[in-house]
């Protein structure tokens, strides 16, 4: 009896290293045929599918061997049908890891076209979850475990989930809301009407956060994001105009005034880091005729909406200088006022 057993042994040990190196062998021949066939392609979905395959595809000639010698042995019936389960659980398990693969690069190379501000660890956790959760109700199938009840118990179970985590999802819906639509992404220079600005430095499935000018990062809810009125200030560019109010006395000459903020204006232009040549600055006789001075506006344009700060700071310290030198006056506050004996 155990001279028997010892042979099946030998033989199915025999049967399953030939058959599988076989296999292995077969299998390097075809995909090195169609890596070569890949090459020639200009579509990167092969070349997914095929890294994808690489890895698993040893598993398969494993299993296949496996399968063939536990099928030629004479092993008890009882184990060669524990055998044969385990091996089926093996490939159902692989092909869901393939399956799972395949499909999160593939939805990620298509967001990346599409130009789409999804994260790449959102869409990959969703899809790769939905497969798993489908390869692992096969299995339990397959092993006679009747899955009814237990969809039945995770639509309950889910509907109490989505109660307990009620502002969650929300938040999770509304990020995905917030990638689609695009009133923001990554990089752009936002403000809230909850006074809330700076660069958004990250969206993700929960929060966005925000790093401000101060350095401070600010983390909202994107719940609360969703229904906020947002500024973008690099849509649809992010040049954007400057406007600097200016006032001088009554006595000055309202051409000259223009003339000489244009010329400080072009002549800054390359020395001022942001300040752009075009569009070409110009000055409007707005707001007008104030109580002391005649208020005029300069608009010039920046590179982007933090570049107006140190703008402003130069420009100011410029118009100021070539004022004093072309006797152009600030006026102070002035009231009239008139006493009754």
């Amino acid at each position: 009896m155990t001279g028997n057993i010892l042979k099946e042994i030998i033989v199915f040990c025999i049967v399953f290293f030939i058959l599988s190196s076989l296999l292995l062998f077969l299998r390097r021949l075809i995909l090195d045929s169609l890596y070569r066939w890949a090459k020639t392609t200009e579509s990167g979905v092969d070349n997914i599918i095929l890294d994808s395959v690489r890895h698993p595809s040893i598993y398969w000639a494993f299993a296949i061997g496996l399968y063939t010698a536990l099928g030629t042995s004479g092993f008890p019936q009882a184990y060669v049908g524990y055998g044969l389960k385990a091996i089926y659980i093996l490939i159902i398990l692989s092909v869901t890891i393939v399956l799972a693969n395949v499909a999160s690069k593939l939805i990620h190379r298509s967001i990346e076209r599409a130009k789409v501000d999804i994260p790449p660890g959102l869409s990959r956790t969703i899809i790769n979850v939905f497969i798993f959760v489908i390869g692992f109700l096969i299995i339990l199938n397959d092993l006679g475990i009747s899955i009814t009840p237990l969809l039945t118990a995770l639509g309950v179970g889910g509907l109490a989930v989505a109660l307990a985590l009620q502002d969650t999802l929300s938040n999770l819906f509304a990020g995905l809301h917030i990638m689609f639509e695009k009133p923001l992404k990554v990089g752009d220079y936002v403000k809230l009407d909850t006074g809330e600005e700076g660069y958004v430095v990250d969206i993700g499935w929960r929060t966005t956060r925000i790093r401000k000018l101060q350095n401070n990062v600010v983390v909202i809810p994107n719940s609360k994001l969703a229904q906020a009125v947002i500024t973008n200030f690099y849509m649809p560019e992010k040049r954007m105009s400057l406007l600097i109010p200016i006032g001088v006395s009554y006595d000055a000459d309202p051409e000259r005034v223009e003339e000489i903020l244009i010329e400080e204006v072009k002549n800054a232009v390359g020395s001022i880091p942001g300040l752009r040549a075009d569009p070409p600055p110009f000055v409007r006789f707005i707001p007008g005729f104030g109580d002391f001075s005649l208020d005029f506006t300069l608009i010039c344009q920046v590179e982007e909406y933090v570049d107006q700060y140190l703008v402003q700071h130069e420009l100011r310290k410029r118009i100021f200088k070539r004022f004093k030198k072309e006797g152009i006056e600030i006026p102070f506050p002035i009231r009239t006022v008139y006493l009754k004996r």
